[in-house]
């Protein structure tokens, strides 16, 4: 959070202690113009600091275990209690002008905070503990349905010492609906820089919400608690996202996409004039997706974070001529913001280097981000981080296909390494050249002694919508041509590879191809398949968002046009040809791929005396949160590939209770 007229930037950073199994955060104070970083608070256990924003002049904000903290920029000091209420806050963002604080919190059908207690208590007195479901969703990625829905609120909050109450929850107005688990629920938001005007993000909550993208965004006054959204989005039932202000607030722009049913649709620009209602749409000639976005200054362009083969690059789009224009490439940026009228700081990450701020100057495109700050440089100094070195080669289709190669640790050309095939999830994702503190980070498998592949095939966005839209009905077809060919052309083009010591590993769909992938090759010496899916009927049914497997698979398995597409790339048809040892690892609380997809060819493999190995992790989702977890899960990991690749030896992880 920037405080331009001073260019003073607030930020977090985190680390996790390994002996002590804690987690600590701490808010920090950054002077864009010195590059200066100051500790504001102590390190803080337990739950993140979030939040940062700018209350007033030198005094800063954060949020806290539910609460609002002032503090008035001493170093390594507490801030103080300014507001909380009977339930956590989050998401929050504040307006000077009006002393508004804006916030997400979760409240029961009656829309309101101060009767959540209440509702708890009359929830922990029931005597029974049955929970009825008459719609779709009856569980959703990680929980099930409760009652309790985030709603956005604004309060009047003036600088003074904890105050509490006098929320107003701007969704009141929306249509109430007839079943209480299926209700509005913000699912992102965005505030005018004056505090006039809100947008929130909402899924229409109809009987159809699993299998239907009718993502809306709506349009609210914030001076008045009967303020009535406006629906901004009615002319499109695909999802809607990222809304925005102007700073000059005549104007929001949002992130549109157009195809109902299909949450991999390009995303579209639309602004929307505020006082003249007139809405346009701009850049439709360009066949990249943006994901993020944020108006200059001037209010006369809107700089735009773009997945550009393999790369997170920042793109101004004048909102008038609609001229493009880079203003970084190389590696990727994950974030944006002003620092007056002529620059933008930027988080921006590599291959080789974890997350820094950097300033991009915008009157200079040409010259290089410069970098403010170092977070992890003397952690780093005796790690090994290889860059990536990039290649193309003609997959599927005979189209060119992107992929690139880490050399391993102490390299040495004239011997002989194994390979390891990292498959990115999605799969309308991409391997991008950043730095990942999660599962994938390239460098992991670099640094064990493994030649490290990673390869953007048909699906990957980043490479035009043709691309992407490409993988439909084919997720074993066109995905698995390219993964071969790709790593035919690293055999056929680095003599170091060795072609008897390979292995496939992937998480989601990347779960899923080394599933397909050992019903069809034997080439690999191992496999490890992270919450993937091994049969695609089976999935089908216990998955939690249906329009994603109908768009790219083709319909529904219980129709007789939609079975025979199911059973065509689906894993558990071949698995009588199943062969390679396999590492399955599987969260417990994942909905989105029921912990049975990794049982199931887990048993597989067990009853038919092939090596097999399953690793559960009974508080994790989909992903790895935990950090003791995701130690773990390298130690688990990595000791399977080396297993089955021979003479590499992995020790124990050991890592140094610093800030990373």
């Amino acid at each position: 959070m920037v405080q331009p007229e001073h260019a003073l930037a607030l930020y977090t950073t985190s680390r996790y202690d390994p002996d002590l199994n804690k987690s600590y955060s701490r808010l920090v104070l950054l002077d864009a113009s010195s590059g200066e970083s100051t500790p504001l608070t102590p390190e803080m256990e337990g739950e993140r600091i979030s939040s940062p924003m700018w209350l007033d002049q030198g005094v800063a904000g954060y949020v806290f275990k539910g609460a609002l903290y002032q503090h008035n920029l001493t170093p390594n000091t507490n801030g103080t209690l300014l507001f909380n209420t009977t339930v956590g806050i989050s998401s929050a963002t504040y307006r000077q002008k009006t002393a508004t604080l804006f916030f997400t919190a979760d409240v029961f059908p009656d829309g309101n905070i101060s009767s959540v207690p209440e509702h708890k208590e009359q929830e922990r007195s029931r005597r029974d503990s049955a929970q009825v479901f008459d719609n779709l969703w009856a569980r959703h990625w990680n929980k099930w349905m409760t009652l309790e829905k985030p709603n956005l609120f604004a309060a009047h909050v003036p600088l003074v010492t904890n105050s509490s109450g006098g929320e107003v929850n701007l969704m009141r107005q929306l249509t109430p609906t007839k079943d209480p688990l299926l209700r509005w629920q913000v699912e992102g938001y965005a505030v005018s820089s004056n505090g006039e005007h809100a947008a929130f993000v909402v899924r229409n909550p109809g009987p159809d919400i699993a299998w239907s993208t009718n993502v809306d965004i709506y349009l609210v006054a914030c001076n008045s608690s009967n303020s009535q959204p406006k629906l901004l989005t009615d002319a499109y039932k695909g999802i809607a996202s990222n809304p925005s202000f102007s700073v000059d607030g005549s104007a929001i722009a949002w992130l549109q996409m157009e195809k109902p049913g299909y949450e991999a649709d390009i995303r579209r620009i639309f602004i929307h004039n505020i006082t003249t209602g007139e809405t346009r749409s701009i850049a439709r000639s360009w066949d990249l997706s943006p994901h993020f976005m944020l108006w200059s200054a001037d209010s006369q362009s809107l700089h735009t974070l773009v997945q550009i083969q393999g790369d997170t690059q920042v793109v101004s789009i004048d909102i008038v001529t609609e001229k493009r224009t880079v203003l970084a490439k190389g590696g990727s940026v994950s974030s944006i913001a002003r620092l007056g009228n002529e620059k933008l700081l930027a988080v921006y990450s590599s291959t080789t280097e974890p997350a820094d701020v950097y300033v991009i100057n915008l009157s200079d495109t040409a010259a290089p981000m410069q970098r403010l700050t170092h977070t992890n440089e003397d952690k780093l100094q005796d790690v090994y981080l290889g860059d990536a070195e990039d290649f193309w080669f003609q997959g599927a289709l005979n189209e060119p296909v992107h992929g690139w190669m880490i050399r391993p640790y102490g390299f040495n050309a004239s011997l002989k390494y194994p390979l390891a095939l990292l498959i990115h999830g999605g799969p309308q994702q991409a391997n991008s050249h950043s730095f990942s503190f999660a599962q994938w980070n390239p460098n992991m498998y670099a640094s064990a002694g493994f030649v490290t592949v990673q390869i953007n095939f048909h699906g990957s966005p980043g490479y035009g919508q043709k691309f992407t839209d490409s993988i439909q009905e084919q997720w074993g077809g066109y995905p698995y041509e390219d993964l071969m060919k790709g790593v035919d052309y690293v055999l056929g083009t680095y003599s170091f590879v060795d072609p008897k010591r390979m292995v496939a590993l992937g998480g989601s769909f990347g779960g899923y191809m080394a599933n397909w992938i050992n019903a069809n090759t034997d080439r690999f010496a191992a496999l490890v398949s992270h919450d993937g899916q091994f049969d695609m009927v089976s999935g089908y049914y216990t998955t939690d968002e249906l329009w994603f497997i109908e768009h790219d698979v083709g319909g529904v398995p219980f129709s007789k046009e939609g079975r025979p597409k199911y059973e065509k790339f689906n894993p558990e048809r071949l698995a009588s040809k199943f062969k390679t040892p396999t590492l399955f690892v599987h969260g417990a609380n994942d909905f989105r791929l029921s912990l049975e997809q990794s049982l199931a060819p887990w048993t597989l493999l067990r009853r038919r005396g092939i090596p097999a190995r399953l690793v559960y992790f009974e508080n994790e989702d989909h992903w790895i949160n935990h950090a003791g977890n995701s130690m773990r899960w390298y130690q688990e990991v990595l000791a399977w590939i080396a297993q089955w690749t021979s003479d590499i030896s992995v020790p124990a992880l050991s890592i140094s209770p610093q800030k990373i």
